[in-house]
């Protein structure tokens, strides 16, 4: 290009924007000048555009006029007085779409709060719901604005437009789909007002105290569904309560919904609440996917992952390295193939730079994801017609196709190659440009010639922005300065301090070879060429090639001692449960009138135990998996009847008296180090409860231990409900501090009347539903209240109830309200005076499930003795030994044979205090808690006599399926070193190669128990 074409290319660019803008200009604004009527054709030439993801068309046309695309061929007809733009060979592609953006709206900010006691109601003004997490009514196209920083940010990223919403609150409300021309009005910018709605399970800047744990989110987020169905349906005058926020949940039902998580565990939980109303979120996950993947796709939604991939962390101090855990450091390598393990198992995505810091990352990371595998094709998709399809405007953004939206990138090269420029990002027609896209890339290596001389040289950098290098030796090499304006290029160096080589060449993108003059340090002139030799090597990066990157492996779960199956594996393991195993010349505790039986052979098929007998033929089951059991002792598994792991992001639900809409059920934690650690100690099923932080807590939730597979395959079979009640100190606030003198109940008197109240509340719920489900009642269906059917199930006699209780009083109260009301307290947890009120608890029909020496740790629990437990089991009652504690779960069997010195238990009476027992406090002693043939094969072999202190976990087996062995942990230990030592050695070479690194931080380990009163920790995983 000449110098002369240059200037006139300026003029044009120019003249091209003032066009665009007076173009656009919205008819209902007065104008404030001459009127330009002039609706000019733009037509981009000699381009290699890319239509959409599918479709490439070299030395091709694109046309626009008046913001939409006109035509885009390699054939077009370019009409009389278009302004025509050479782009000799660059690339055009259509403009990202952002689909996960705050752009334009206000920033929430969290109001300082001032001590005093807890919120309980909303302090919104007007006729809105009751909680101030729920905002649906919130509309961003009621205040956005233009942002020139953050457009010019995400233009400069390739993205076009973006759908923008609050990001506040669980339920938030309506997002608006808008361009980035902000030299548009906000008005013009609109291009769909209500695009789609907002969900999270983060209440954001609320300062209500409800909800304050994730299994109250998600019980929000499923009572505002079934008040917006009672509001839709109730007639007029019946449902007399005005609710604008219900009203717009209900007129937003349609749009599509987009649900942000912080995790692949709260995904799932999201698409699990869709399933339950027939929604079909699409899931902002946080890039972990991968970490569940059979799951995921299950879960049959889609998703917007981000490219926020995780800095190599800082190990070169050892110490630090061991704040580091293995999933930390597991994830830092497997993030970038987040989008290609996505992609390979047909889960369908699109990106969001939403959780970048640095936006200036961002296509270089999303290059690192197509090195990590994403195809190309692909990864187009995830920006351009895939969220164009999710917004449900397929044929009008997205694409390049006539009649189409006119967003489009003009770049160098590929978008997915390394070093790739974006000159200039159209938006609805108006160009903004960041280069000059008739500037040539030059970038690569040269030859250098002026009198009979050679220089190697070599340019990279940015093409506007070039780094020379010119090699005077093999050996010795010096900094060139390079500049390029109006069609010339000017490279300099000093010779030595004061003297400088000039060269300057008159450039063409279409000539290999420049030529030039040279003005010599002595102020000689003489000719030059600079001719082409190559590109540079350590820059080449071709399209559609994948790198080869070492990804690393996929633990299940994705923690220290997970292992690394298949998928298919890891799901047929358990659903089918095939194979046998064969235990020979074990001494079997039986827990059956058998008592214990020496030198048994115990065969299990298919989770269930077949046959029990002594010598059984191994030849006979050859199939089977021969355990040589002589020496070591066989048990039922333990079951743990009252226990808090597993539970993510808090166990109480303490914000109000009750909580029974919860349920732990919604909230269980796969991931948990100690579900593996349990095992260990010869635990095979937990009871996981609700804290005790309120008189009715939540629904609690019975799991075996199945470590490796995800929540939903923990969770316990087609197993009786409970839920958590709790008395004592913690219910009525004593020691919560100086403000905690709000919530009602404040004594001891007045727990009993609010379970009286809430009871009477439920029978009269109850009651509505039976005559409505009869037909007596012909009017609209009564309001469904979680929390009122949970104790409406307790009256019916199909949830039973498990309370926290310490004094003879309040035990003695609640058996009087529940006789009172004709409900059944199954079981009495901890309860410390238990024996004072042995007689009332068996004419009740309660079970006691007691620790076996805890005490002098609050005034309610002074009359404590370790007898308790051996005196209860000896007026008949069913009674068990519980942890509260995970560290205590882990050796529930010498809890339980405390019992021997403290009350004189047999070692089989102080065994099922840990087994038979507490299978049947919670009603599953017909499947396990004892050896018997046709119970289900939850077992525990013990190296010694399991009430031995000696005594060590061999093997733990559920369901027939052994997810603990001695043997197989040790060889994980190795496992674990190898892999943190591979991990390390490669963090310590990225350090080496000047990438960024993040410090670790000291983790505040934290394990949970009934006083408790949240669950926000990090636990080490190793």
């Amino acid at each position: 290009m000449t110098s002369k074409d240059f200037l006139k290319y300026k003029i044009l660019s120019v003249l091209l924007i003032l066009c665009s803008v007076d173009n656009c200009a919205q008819s209902t604004f007065p104008l404030n000048g001459a009127a330009n009527p002039e609706h000019p054709y733009y037509a981009f030439t000699s381009c290699i555009l890319h239509l959409d993801a599918n479709t490439t068309l070299t030395n091709a046309t694109l046309l626009i006029r008046d913001g939409k695309v006109e035509e885009a061929s390699e054939k077009v007809q370019i009409p009389p007085g278009a302004i025509v733009v050479n782009l000799r060979g660059k690339h055009i592609y259509p403009s990202f779409i952002e689909l996960y953006s705050d752009y334009g709206m206000p920033e929430a900010k969290l109001s300082p709060r001032i001590p005093g006691p807890p919120q309980t109601e909303s302090t919104i003004k007007g006729a809105y719901g009751w909680n101030q997490a729920v905002r649906p009514e919130t509309d961003a196209s009621k205040v956005f604005l233009n942002q020139d920083a953050k457009a010019d940010e995400l233009r400069k990223m390739g993205f076009g437009m973006v759908l923008t919403g609050p990001k506040d609150g669980i339920i938030r409300g309506t997002g608006a789909l808008v361009t980035l021309n902000t030299q548009k009005r906000e008005n013009e910018n609109i291009l769909k007002e209500q695009a789609g709605t907002f969900f999270s399970f983060s209440k954001g800047t609320s300062t209500q105290d409800y909800p304050s744990s994730l299994m109250g989110s998600i019980a929000l987020i499923r009572q505002t569904y079934y008040d917006a169905q009672a509001y839709l349906s109730a007639k007029d005058g019946i449902y007399r309560e005005k609710n604008i926020s219900l009203e717009a949940f209900n007129q937003t039902l349609a749009l599509p919904a987009i649900f942000e998580v912080s995790n692949k565990l709260n995904a799932l939980r999201a698409a699990k609440i869709g399933k339950e109303f027939n929604i079909k979120y699409i899931i902002k996950g946080a890039g972990d996917e991968y970490q569940r993947l059979a799951e995921i796709e299950n879960t049959f939604s889609r998703f917007i992952i981000p490219l926020n991939f995780p800095e190599p962390y800082d190990v070169q101090d050892p110490y630090n390295a061991e704040l580091v855990t293995l999933a930390q450091m597991k994830h830092w390598e497997m993030a970038p193939a987040n989008p290609a393990f996505l992609q390979d198992n047909f889960i369908p995505f699109a990106i969001t730079s939403s959780e970048l810091k640095d936006k200036s990352k961002f296509i270089k990371n999303l290059q690192k994801a197509v090195r990590y595998g994403l195809n190309e094709k692909n990864a187009l998709k995830t920006l351009t017609s895939i969220p164009a399809d999710m917004l449900g405007l397929s044929d009008q953004i997205g694409a390049l196709k006539k009649g189409m939206l006119a967003n489009f990138l003009i770049t160098s090269k590929s978008i997915f190659e390394e070093g790739v420029v974006i000159y200039e990002n159209w938006i609805a027609g108006t160009p903004y440009r960041f280069e000059d896209p008739q500037l040539p890339d030059l970038r690569g290596q040269y030859e250098l010639g002026f009198y009979q001389l050679k220089f190697k040289v070599e340019m990279s950098g940015e093409p506007a922005k070039l780094n020379g290098t010119i090699f005077l030796r093999d050996t010795v090499k010096t900094k060139m300065e390079i500049g390029m304006k109006d069609g010339f290029l000017t490279m300099y160096y000093y010779s030595d301090s004061s003297r400088v080589e000039r060269f300057d060449f008159l450039y063409s993108e279409s000539n290999a070879i420049l030529k030039g003059r040279a003005q010599l340090s002595d102020g000689t002139w003489a000719d030059a060429t600079l001719s082409r030799t190559g590109d540079m090597p350590d820059k080449k990066n071709e399209p559609g090639k994948k790198s080869n990157v070492e990804v690393g492996q996929i633990y299940y779960p994705f923690v220290s001692y997970g292992k690394p199956e298949k998928k298919e594996n890891l799901i047929q393991k358990y659903k089918n449960r095939c194979g046998a195993i064969l235990i020979k010349k074990a001494t079997i505790w039986t827990n059956e009138k058998e008592g214990i039986i020496a030198e048994n052979d115990v065969y299990i098929v298919d989770g269930k135990i077949v046959r029990i007998a002594p010598n059984i033929d191994a030849e006979k089951n050859a199939f089977a998996k021969i355990i040589d059991g002589h020496g070591k002792h066989l048990t039922a598994g333990i079951i743990d009847e009252h226990s808090h792991i597993a539970i993510s992001e808090g166990v109480n639900e303490g914000s109000q008296a009750s909580s029974a809409e919860v349920r732990i059920g919604d909230v269980v934690n796969s991931e948990d180090i100690n579900i593996y650690r349990q095992l260990s100690g010869g635990v095979t099923t937990a009871h996981l409860l609700h804290g005790s932080a309120n008189p009715i807590g939540g629904q609690t939730q019975l799991i075996k231990l199945r470590w490796g597979l995800a929540p939903e395959s923990l969770k316990y079979e087609k197993w009786d409900g409970f839920i958590k009640f709790a008395l004592g100190e913690n219910v009525k606030q004593s020691n919560w501090g100086d403000f905690q003198n709000h919530r009602f109940p404040q004594t001891r008197m007045g727990v009993e009347q609010l379970y009286m109240d809430y009871f009477i509340r439920a029978k009269e719920y109850s009651e509505k539903w039976n005559e409505f489900n009869s037909g007596k009642n012909k009017g609209a269906a009564p309001r469904r209240d979680l929390e009122l059917d949970a104790l409406s199930e307790i009256l019916a006699g199909q949830r039973s109830i498990t309370c926290h209780s310490y004094m003879q009083s309040e035990i003695l109260m609640l058996l009087h309200v529940a006789d009172s009301l004709h409900f059944k307290v199954n079981t009495f947890t901890h309860i410390l005076e238990g024996y004072k009120v042995a007689d009332a608890l068996k004419a009740h029909g309660s079970a006691a499930s007691t620790f076996s020496d805890w005490w002098a740790y609050k005034m309610e629990v002074m009359d404590a003795i370790p007898y308790n437990a051996a005196l209860l089991d000896k007026m008949g009652i069913v009674t068990s030994i519980n942890s509260d504690d995970a560290e205590m779960g882990r050796r529930l069997n010498q809890e339980a044979a405390k019992s021997i010195k403290y009350g004189g238990l047999t070692e089989e009476e102080a065994l099922k205090l840990c087994t038979l027992n507490p299978a049947k406090m919670l009603h599953i002693d017909d499947k396990v808690g004892s050896v018997k043939v046709g119970k289900v094969a939850d077992l525990v072999l013990w190296t010694d006599n399991p009430l031995s202190v000696q005594a060590k976990v061999d093997k733990t087996i559920i369901d027939g399926i052994i997810f603990f062995d001695a043997d197989s942990d040790f060889l994980l230990r190795e496992d674990i070193l190898k892999e943190r030592s591979r991990l390390i050695a490669k963090m310590l070479k990225e350090k080496q190669n000047g990438s960024p690194l993040q410090m670790p931080t000291r983790r505040r380990p934290h394990l949970d128990h009934c006083d408790s009163m949240n669950g926000d920790f990090e636990e080490t995983d190793y």
